[in-house]
């Protein structure tokens, strides 16, 4: 049966349903239990011994399965799955009938005593029951789960409902940002929180999302980094910061990137880009023990070790080797050149700075599985690090590499009010060769860091990226709840057309009663 014919029975029942005063929407209902507190406060149950008082739980009913005068289900409540049974000679032949009238998906409460079967599950014996929300749409098929990609990003709710390994990785996400603030509060640094839309945007080179705002009559642009006005807190004297925000760049998408991402950046003063390496070190070490039990982890079948100290790599002397040439310091036809013979592709009017980045991407990055700090970065391409000192022309900058991947972004911040004038200059002569991604001039920032600013170390670490490693997940998309998708209908965001293939039957099978 399609779904919409599902669905038109389903509203048959609601209207019988109210027409004999029942209501199948309920307000609340008094549950006494979950699936989880039921298997731990009747473990000691034995044989076919009754618990001593009833349990009420509520949730979705996943499965049903008839046996003429019994019916066993499945309820299923954020913390797991509960047999239930129903017997006529208990209930009556009325309300006994009335449960055959449930549905796949429905949610119910059911309050009985808890007991073992022959096989050994807890269940509960209903005594009583209340239908608290009618599910007009059926469930994914229920042995199979919900396998179009696709869909699962589309409906998220499919996926959390019809398979475990999605809720896993969103309870892991949650637990990730929970240690992050677990490691840096003890350590003193202070959470707060910034603007969201900016006059300019800035702090990251990349395209940003424009909005306008009425009342003040000014255009704004989405937050594409939070850098500019975390320093700021260091002016005004809050020596150590962190903020886990929430950044938009209108950007491509791809297995590693989503137009909207989740960032945490650190900003400490009197230190420099040493220490916030050493501190990105404790941090993944101190999620590794604390969600994977130890200093080892897998991603997509590679074993990764994540105690420090990890490998340093300077990122001109690994283009080299990959090239055999001294990249940076060729001029621009020759780098065009260099891109050509390894056969990469390049942007159409690309400078120095993309094409470079270019090499590094393609022939570099895939190696960097173990952990590994990239340092050493022109500072042509690093408009707010500080120089290395005694090397003007290298950034004190590092990047974080594990499993061929970047997760982040780090480097002794620049507070010489002259220099970074002169470094915003630089990149708005490139804004205007139509480098839309260069960073635009900030006077307010500017005059800021004339007031001083403490040396200072930064780090920014990708959060999702971070969940996709500790998760071992393949794609950004299974880590964030609602991805971004390209539109495939005018209206909604629901992919209509499968719906079909993920129902399950009407009377589908329950899992094997106890």
């Amino acid at each position: 049966m399609s779904t919409e014919g599902i669905r038109d029975l389903r509203l048959e029942k609601i209207r019988k349903l109210r027409e004999s005063g029942s209501e199948p929407y309920a307000y609340r209902y008094p549950r006494t239990h979950t699936a989880a507190s039921v298997q731990a406060e009747y473990s000691g149950l034995t044989g076919e011994e009754r618990s001593g008082a009833p349990a009420a739980l509520a949730g979705r009913l996943v499965a049903l399965r008839s046996h003429g005068k019994s019916l066993f289900a499945h309820l299923q409540d954020a913390t797991g799955k509960t047999q239930l049974y129903f017997r006529q000679d208990s209930l009556g032949a009325e309300r006994f009938e009335a449960v055959k009238q449930f549905d796949l998906g429905d949610f119910i409460g059911a309050r009985g005593h808890v007991f073992r079967t022959r096989t050994g599950e807890l269940t509960v014996l209903v005594e009583d029951f209340a239908l608290l929300t009618k599910a007009l749409r059926p469930l994914p098929e229920k042995w199979h789960g919900l396998k179009d990609v696709e869909l699962r990003y589309r409906q998220r709710y499919l996926d959390l409902l019809s398979n475990e390994r999605t809720r896993r990785i969103f309870l892991t996400r949650s637990r990730v940002v929970k240690e992050i603030r677990n490691f840096l509060d003890p350590l003193g640094f202070l959470e707060v929180e910034t603007p969201m839309m900016h006059p300019i945007p800035g702090g990251a080179a990349a395209r940003p999302f424009q909005t306008h705002h009425n009342a003040l009559d000014r255009d704004l642009y989405l937050r594409v980094a939070p850098e500019l006005y975390l320093k700021r807190l260091l002016v005004g004297g809050l020596e150590k910061v962190y903020e886990l925000n929430r950044n938009f760049r209108n950007e491509g998408l791809s297995t590693m990137h989503n137009p909207e991402f989740t960032m945490l950046e650190v900003y400490e003063a009197f230190v420099d880009a040493g220490a916030m390496m050493s501190l990105t070190e404790n941090l993944f070490l101190h999620l590794a023990h604390s969600l994977a039990h130890g200093t080892r982890i897998t991603y997509q079948g590679r074993s990764l070790e994540l105690a420090p100290p990890w490998r340093r790599l300077s990122m001109t002397e690994a283009v080299r080797a990959a090239t055999g040439e001294d990249a940076w310091n060729l001029d621009l036809e020759r780098l065009r050149a260099v891109c050509r013979e390894h056969r990469l592709e390049t942007p159409a009017g690309a400078d120095r700075a993309e094409l470079f980045d270019v090499l590094f991407s393609r022939l570099v990055e895939p190696g960097l599985v173990e952990p590994t700090f990239v340092v050493d970065f022109p500072l042509e391409i690093s408009p707010l690090a500080k120089s290395k000192e005694g090397e003007p022309l290298v950034a004190d900058r590092f990047e974080p590499y594990l499993a061929g991947h970047e997760y982040g972004n780090g480097f002794s911040e620049l507070n010489d009010p002259v220099e970074q004038q002169r470094r915003f200059e630089a990149q708005m002569v490139r804004r205007e060769a139509g480098h839309e991604e260069a960073l635009r001039l900030d006077r307010d920032y500017v005059r800021a860091l004339e007031y001083g600013m403490p040396p200072a170390g930064g780090l920014g670490l990708g959060i999702d990226r971070l969940v996709m490693l500790l998760t071992d997940s393949p794609s950004i998309r299974e880590v964030i709840l609602f991805p971004q998708l390209r539109q495939i209908h005018p209206e909604g965001a629901g992919a209509e057309e499968a719906e079909d293939e993920t129902a399950a039957p009407e009377a589908g099978p329950a899992e094997p009663a106890g």
